[in-house]
């Protein structure tokens, strides 16, 4: 499918001088990148952004809210259960609760094998439902593992008052 719309990510303010590298996740790895694989951890609403980046049981720490216009192609939907059968991806590929604890212990988490099934078939990223807790039906997200400012997978900042541009590292 193509994905065309907007996104938000709620980041720590000590990255938000670096808003579309990916380089968290790639550090660190994600439910869906292995550590090494930089991803764009996106949400399509303000709300899911914040419940992926301040997880329950923990007090709310600063974040800096970036929206993102974005035109990408091909993303898998991983909404779409006809999509999903052709490709054989169910249910606990996505949701894989146990994936962190996976990774940490040096097992490839099935979340972490789907993505990397999808980005060797092509896939720029993946619309995925949100796993955070008291995340809901309408809570989604967009996963990108290829972007650009161009086509086919543009992801594009929106800061047209440049109130961003004055943020460096330290």
């Amino acid at each position: 499918m193509r994905f065309r719309g907007l996104v938000y990510r709620a980041h720590n303010p000590q990255w938000s001088w670096t808003r579309l590298s990916g380089e968290g996740a790639r550090r660190h790895g994600g439910r869906f990148n292995q550590r090494g694989v930089p991803a764009l951890y996106t949400s399509l609403a303000p709300l899911t952004a914040i419940r992926e980046a301040e997880p329950l049981g923990r007090p709310m720490q600063p974040l800096t809210l970036c929206a993102y216009e974005v035109d990408a192609e091909p993303v898998f939907d991983a909404l779409d259960e006809r999509e999903c059968r052709r490709l054989g991806v169910d249910d606990p590929d996505l949701a894989c609760p146990a994936w962190e604890a996976e990774m940490l212990a040096g097992s490839l988490p099935a979340s972490q094998i789907l993505a990397d099934r999808l980005i060797a078939a092509g896939y720029a990223g993946m619309r995925v439902r949100s796993f955070a807790p008291g995340a809901g039906d309408s809570d989604l997200n967009l996963v990108m593992w290829k972007w650009g400012e161009g086509r086919p997978a543009r992801v594009v900042l929106i800061d047209d008052e440049g109130r961003l541009s004055g943020i460096r590292a330290r």
